[in-house]
């Protein structure tokens, strides 16, 4: 094993192993340069992100592509093979949401483990192995699991997941049960609801995804109701022993940090005034403000995209992602958008292959005339957090391609 530098300041069952060594990251980002880069994407983006050739424009939002929480996972990632070449390494789940950065592990070696439910290969590692803990975090009993093994664990975590994760363990320290904006079965979701149990697990929990959700958990909180019924529909989305009418009480919002930012403060402004109907005052909620910068820099850039006359939208990254979906919920109010995972989904002028929301599968879509012929078009470009920049640049050379403009004409402009 080679060397590495191990924090066992606070408890000896938990080694955190730092693998930020400047020798070591000199090498990383070569390597991460190398796979993700573009050099259009960044002539593109500090010229405001507009090209245009012939009757061709294309438009890059402001704000797009990886952001500091996904660039420091995939940088520790990398890392973690380069401090230990020869250690078998284990991820828990996916270190992002993107299948090309997941690919690129899987060539280095590094395995994924179950992240829905832990099974036998977890009572297999040994102190030697080297586990990465992704981006979302990973809930409590598996980071319970991975330490009691004594593996070494390299801690990717988002700082923004990470101040939620306070703010929930402060709810149930307090008494308040977390009402979390999310997926029930998304990574960060599982992770955050593991820390609303609070450090004696007598915390409580709710998961909410859409508004009709809360409305119905409002309508409870401002009048009661059925408590078989409110837990048959929140069935796997709520802690143990939930009892509606005890733990609606006092109630504190939180949320997947990659949320739609307008849905959650709707969700606060409903589940506030559902209090204050109920008590006469909002004593009893309790909020704070938990979408991640990125996440809404991407929304507010796409928004002021949306401003401009485009004829359709191109929407980047991994269909499983979050961040990136609520893109797509953005744009498709506006203008025809497409959802793809990279610029190999755009197959001609006349087909494009990508993931419709509604039906929740990839689809094919013919769109006749939208690329076609000579006359001008504008198509608009964005990505989510967890989309590298190779696949942007791709995609940007695919769709002047499609229109007859060489990746020579591009880089000369």
């Amino acid at each position: 094993m080679s060397e590495a530098s191990v924090d066992t300041s606070k408890q000896s069952k938990k080694p955190r192993v730092n693998v930020r060594r400047p020798d070591v990251m000199e090498r990383v980002a070569a390597e991460v340069a190398i796979h993700y880069k573009s050099s259009i994407v960044e002539r593109m983006r500090d010229h405001g992100g507009r090209i245009s050739v012939g009757s061709t424009t294309l438009l890059l939002a402001q704000q797009f592509g990886f952001c500091y929480g996904v660039e420091r996972a995939i940088d520790l990632a990398y890392a973690s093979r380069r401090v230990f070449p020869e250690n078998r390494i284990f991820l828990i789940g996916e270190i992002i949401h993107n299948p090309e950065v997941n690919r690129q592990l899987r060539e280095m070696g590094i395995v994924s483990l179950p992240w829905q439910e832990m099974d036998a290969s977890y009572d297999q590692l040994s102190s030697e192995d080297v586990v990465i803990v992704p981006a979302f975090g990973a809930p409590t009993s598996f980071m319970d699991k991975i330490e009691e093994r004594g593996c070494y664990i390299v801690d990717t975590t988002c700082g923004d997941v990470m101040k939620v994760w306070r703010r929930v363990r402060g709810f149930a320290k307090d008494g308040v049960t977390s009402i979390i904006h999310g997926k029930a079965n998304h990574e960060e979701t599982r992770a955050t609801a593991s820390r609303a149990l609070g450090e004696k697990g007598d915390g409580h929990y709710l998961i909410v995804l859409t508004l009709s959700d809360i409305d119905y958990v409002c309508e409870f909180i401002r009048g009661g109701g059925n408590k078989e019924e409110f837990l048959a529909r929140f069935t796997d989305s709520c802690s143990p022993g939930f009892d509606p009418e005890l733990h609606l009480l006092r109630v504190g919002v939180a949320n997947q940090t990659t949320m739609l930012k307008s849905e959650t403060e709707e969700i606060q402004r409903r589940v506030r005034q559902a209090v204050l109907e109920r008590d006469g005052n909002d004593a009893g909620f309790s909020v704070f403000d938990t979408i991640c910068g990125a996440t809404q820099e991407r929304q507010d850039a796409l928004f002021e995209m949306l401003k401009e006359k485009m004829d359709l939208l191109l929407v980047v990254g991994g269909y499983n992602s979050s961040n990136t979906t609520h893109l797509v919920e953005i744009g498709e109010q506006e203008l025809p958008t497409f959802f793809i995972r990279d610029a190999e989904c755009i197959r001609s002028l006349e087909e494009i292959v990508h993931f419709d929301l509604h039906r929740k599968e990839e689809v094919t879509t013919q769109y006749s005339n939208l690329l076609l012929g000579d006359g001008p078009v504008t198509v608009g470009l964005t990505a989510g957090a967890s989309c590298p920049n190779n696949l942007i640049e791709d995609t940007i050379v695919k769709v002047f391609g499609l229109r007859g403009v060489t990746r020579e004409q591009l880089t000369a402009i």
